[in-house]
């Protein structure tokens, strides 16, 4: 049953510039439908979360590019609480607005932060954990998840449990520390050793707490953001355009995770997730044919193995070739080797360093 005080806190404010040229400016990857599937990603995140936190208690916060389209994909959720953050500031400065208007509507408010952008694929095992830490947070600790690892990964920071922490456990115990991305030889150690879990980025809190905690550790931003007035001021808005941009850029792990004394984890066991980083993640989660080719169009592949096809409805013939991503859309057509498809970022890069803001 859903309690009256838990609320989430959808983090969708990132561009997701690995899946150019499907992912813009104006629709970004949280608003894509990118595994083949019914949902957008965003709409699956509130998919998910409905059982435990109503779309009535679900904010958003998101940029000015994008937030008409994810008003328009989530019309349960009251458009007043999907909102635009006047300037990119990275997730402390973003958590702790959230913190700030949950205090001010319900002084008892506890809050789950998600990414907007994830696949999981058991949803009522998730939905079991993220309870767990509900749990914990209300005993004013910050709770957060770890993901158990399931290969080596140098891309995710990691969560140092207790030794012997049991995977899957519905109860959260003391985190040790958290880790930065670690070299492949290292992130080998953390696997072998059994009580590394990745960070999802799936942190919950009272809203008091967070506050507590940015006073502490970050204090110049805390008190630009204690200088807001109430959400449900006139002004509130116009103070926030004001303030927003004056603090600091950094996120919510430097910022209080690390330093903070009162973390706590639930270590999770395999709940099916993927942060579905790049293109690459994309074909890993599609079904593949008897050449390991995965696509959303129809294809005919002759000694062809190993790719990735997203050119809508246009048939696409693959012959001799291996390992390509291929994404096609109206304006820019995607040819990369899938072993660089944590480096399609760079194109975006080069396309903001020359000026192409019609292909962003």
């Amino acid at each position: 049953m859903a309690k009256a005080n838990y609320y989430g806190l959808i983090l969708a404010g990132g561009r997701g510039t690995r899946f150019w040229p499907r992912s813009r400016k104006r629709h970004a990857k949280q608003v894509l439908n990118v595994g083949g599937g019914d949902a957008t990603l965003i709409q699956a995140t509130v998919d998910r979360l409905v059982p435990l936190i109503p779309p009535e208690r679900i904010w958003v916060l998101t940029n000015e590019f994008v937030r008409d389209e994810i008003v328009r994909q989530l019309p349960q959720v009251p458009a007043h609480q999907i909102i635009a953050e006047p300037a990119q500031r990275n997730t402390a400065p973003a958590i702790g607005l959230a913190a700030h208007i949950l205090e001010s509507i319900d002084p008892g408010a506890v809050f789950g932060v998600f990414p907007s952008d994830h696949i999981i694929g058991n949803q009522k095992r998730y939905l079991s954990l993220v309870r767990a830490a509900f749990r914990a947070a209300e005993q004013d600790k910050i709770a957060v998840l770890g993901i158990a690892p399931r290969w080596p990964e140098t891309g995710y920071g990691y969560i140092e449990f207790p030794r012997g922490t049991g995977e899957g456990k519905l109860e959260a115990v003391p985190v040790k520390r958290f880790r930065e991305k670690p070299e492949l030889k290292e992130a080998k150690k953390f696997v072998r050793a059994g009580h590394f879990y990745w960070n999802a980025g799936m942190f919950f809190w009272k809203a008091a707490t967070v506050l507590d905690g940015l006073r502490l550790h970050l204090p110049k931003t805390a008190t630009l953001l204690s200088s807001l007035p109430a959400f449900s001021r006139k002004d509130f808005a116009a103070r926030v355009a004001e303030v927003f941009p004056l603090c600091e850029n950094i996120s919510i792990d430097y910022a209080v995770l690390q330093k903070a004394d009162n973390v706590v984890g639930v270590a999770c066991d395999d709940i099916g997730w993927n942060d579905v980083g790049s293109w690459g993640a994309v074909y890993e989660l599609l079904a593949r044919d008897g050449q390991s080719n995965a696509s959303l169009s129809e294809i005919f592949a002759r000694k062809s193995a190993g790719n990735y096809v997203d050119c809508g409805k246009k048939f696409v013939a693959l012959l001799g070739v291996n390992d390509l991503i291929i994404v096609d859309t109206p304006d820019a057509l995607l040819v990369a080797d899938r072993r660089r498809a944590q480096q399609v970022g760079e194109i975006v890069k080069m396309l903001e360093e020359r000026g192409r803001e019609h292909l962003l």
